[in-house]
């Protein structure tokens, strides 16, 4: 996906954000629900105004950023080699916090849903997405696993960087397989992809001492 395609779909679906906020604004209770536990049930609330233009306002900053490191990364001649796959993980992962937002709205309406197994299956696709992404991803500063040992080899990155990718390709799919089994099922996630975060940064360090002592 080139990065004009990707700004113009954020800022479509961003902009029906903001509309569905200005139309729905009168209809939604003040204070907004805007969290919920890990049992599905509302445990926080914010004041209507940010409950309605703040996950908008969080997408807009998102995708400023996205659109700011190939641009400030000094090895921006890495990224532009995977910048498709970068573009793509943009536009899911600002379609994710929209997806939540819309969820959010639909729960104030009064609409009961477990919001929990609503969420997870769409957390499982955009960790599917990380992982094809992070596969794909050269050497550079703000996008991958970044540690000290990858930052410093592309052996290292590469070698890295495939395990992670089916590590974070995993953990979308237990969330996908257990997201019908509520906070159980969440836990049992959650651990998948603590594992995909941490395991390969220790994987790192085993693969640059090897690099360094031969």
């Amino acid at each position: 996906m080139s990065t004009k395609v990707a700004t113009v779909a954020i800022l479509g679906l961003t902009g029906l954000a903001f509309a569905a906020g200005l139309v729905l604004w009168s209809q939604m209770p003040d204070p907004m629900p805007s969290h919920w536990n890990a049992a599905g049930e509302v445990d926080g609330y914010m004041p209507r105004v940010w409950g309605l233009f703040l996950m908008p306002l969080l997408s807009i900053g998102v995708f400023l950023l996205f659109l700011a490191i190939p641009r400030i990364d000094p090895l921006k001649a890495n990224i532009a080699q995977f910048i498709g796959a970068y573009n793509w993980l943009m536009v899911l992962l600002v379609g994710y916090l929209l997806y939540i937002y819309a969820l959010t709205l639909l729960w104030a309406l009064g609409y009961q849903f477990n919001m929990l197994t609503l969420m997870m299956p769409a957390m499982g696709l955009l960790f599917l997405a990380v992982g094809w992404m992070v596969g794909r991803a050269k050497r550079n500063y703000f996008v991958g696993i970044r540690t000290p040992w990858t930052l410093s080899s592309d052996t290292v990155w590469a070698k890295t960087h495939q395990l992670g990718k089916w590590m974070f390709i995993g953990a979308g799919v237990v969330m996908l397989l257990f997201s019908t089994l509520g906070e159980r099922g969440f836990g049992v996630g959650m651990a998948a992809v603590l594992a995909a975060a941490f395991v390969p940064i220790a994987y790192s360090y085993f693969l640059w001492k090897k690099e360094s002592q031969s």
